[in-house]
């Protein structure tokens, strides 16, 4: 059993009006479905036996929306359409029995399909007819009301009018072309306190972060829910507001975890005055789900990356932690920082072996393990060539060299204060090891670039 409630067009607010609507609605069945601005329909299975027969509820459905300031009509029908129908066509109240559907819709006008094409005509294929043509033919038909069409041949009518014919038949018997599909309502994952006295510093403030975060934790655990994105919000004794908002790597939706990343960010952007209001709202996804390989060691969990990225970033600054990125640049050892975010390693394809013959095994390659930052070196040249070379590092080998190649030279960003002009050159020394150098022309000085491992 359907009943389908529509608010009288008075003049009113159209989105204060559909929200009392549909809040009168909830208040009777949580299976709902907006059929319009002002038109909703519900799922009233069950309510016979706490409310009583289908005129009790209908005069109550009245009665409540009268209290709320809304003056509706209501039809109750044992399908959707036929409410939908009977609630358009006669006001006040509307009770049909179920199976008396046909009868009761069968003396409505035709015009009455316009309130249920749209329906038909989102389900038919590339869109079906207009239905102000269908209407024009219908009437030069003679077809009057719903009766009428109910009555034609189902072949006649579907070879005339095609499958959106056959449709509009149905719904002239007051048959549904579809179930009712309920709204789902949008839930706020927020948390909101309003502070008696204004409060200072992290430590008072973590307090409040921790009685917000765990209802809300609790609240996305209950719909399997994990936090996307958190925001905080802070209101200051000044008028202003201090708002924040983090980008989680990955679902969560433990507490600590998420009170701990609030805190090292505001520790790292902290609020100018004193706080009398707190609100932590969070952007919900679906949870993630983990399944761990028995072959690999398992990575750290998201919760605790994330908390030690926060720490490392307020250590040591906004943009100074997270994983190298190439950049399009000629500029030696130019990179980006992205945020650090591994990934589990693919495994090899099967039968992949390497040259020692170990399988799944990475292949060996010849890698520049590049000096942060490079260092300052004595060079004696000898023929325009490097011929030895001193180093004060500890751990890195200095002496004769045995080979070399070079120079290259490379220079740029003259137009700003990142220039460069240098030549490089790869040398090997007696003792084995394999440096990059390089020549700064400007100074003249030497550094060491690199070690090739």
């Amino acid at each position: 059993m359907f009943g389908a409630v529509l608010a009288a067009s008075d003049g009113a607010d159209a989105k204060a009006q559909a929200g009392a609507l549909d809040a009168v609605a909830r208040d009777f069945s949580p299976r709902i479905e907006a059929s319009g601005v002002n038109e909703v329909t519900l799922d009233l299975h069950g309510l016979e036996r706490l409310i009583g027969d289908p005129p009790v509820i209908a005069a109550e459905l009245r009665r409540t929306a009268a209290e709320r300031g809304l003056r509706v009509r209501v039809a109750i029908a044992g399908t959707r359409t036929a409410a939908r129908l009977l609630v358009h066509a006669h006001p006040g109240l509307t009770v049909v029995e179920p199976g008396d559907e046909r009868q009761a819709v069968a003396p409505l006008p035709i015009l009455l399909m316009a309130v249920v094409a749209v329906e038909v005509r989102a389900g038919a294929p590339g869109g079906g007819a207009d239905p102000d043509d269908l209407l024009r033919t219908l009437r030069r038909w003679g077809i009057r009301t719903l009766g009428d069409l109910a009555s034609l041949p189902e072949d006649e009518v579907a070879a005339r009018l095609g499958q959106t014919g056959a449709r509009w038949q149905r719904l002239a018997r007051g048959e549904d072309p579809r179930p009712l599909v309920p709204a789902v309502p949008e839930e706020r994952f927020e948390q909101a306190l309003d502070l008696e006295w204004p409060i200072e510093g992290l430590e008072p403030l973590s307090f409040v972060l921790g009685r917000l975060v765990e209802p809300l934790s609790a609240h996305l655990e209950r719909r399997d829910r994990g936090a996307a994105v958190l925001h905080v919000r802070l209101h200051l004794v000044t008028r202003e507001m201090h708002e924040r908002s983090l980008q989680l790597p990955a679902p969560m939706r433990d507490a600590r975890t998420l009170r701990t990343l609030l805190l090292l960010d505001l520790e790292s952007h902290p609020p100018s005055a004193a706080i009398d209001r707190v609100v932590v709202a969070v952007d919900p996804t679906p949870a993630r789900v983990v399944q761990f390989s028995l072959l690999a060691r398992p990575l750290p969990s998201p919760e605790q990356l994330s908390t030690l990225m926060a720490r490392l970033s307020a250590l040591m600054g906004e943009g100074r932690c997270g994983s190298p990125a190439e950049v399009d640049s000629w500029r030696p050892g130019a990179f980006a920082m992205k945020p650090f975010a591994p990934r589990e390693a693919a495994a090899p394809p099967r039968g992949e072996r390497l040259a020692s013959g170990r399988p799944g095994a990475p292949a060996a390659v010849v890698a520049l393990r590049r000096f942060r930052a490079p260092l300052p070196v004595r060079v004696r040249v000898e023929g325009g060539r490097p011929s030895r070379l001193a180093v004060d590092r500890r751990g890195v080998n200095g002496g004769r060299v045995r080979a070399s190649a070079g120079p290259w030279r490379t220079a740029g960003a003259w137009w700003d204060s990142g220039l460069w002009n240098r030549d490089e050159w790869d040398v090997t020394l007696e003792g084995g090891e394999t440096y990059r150098l390089f020549h700064e022309r400007e100074t003249g000085r030497w550094f060491l670039d690199g070690v090739v491992d």
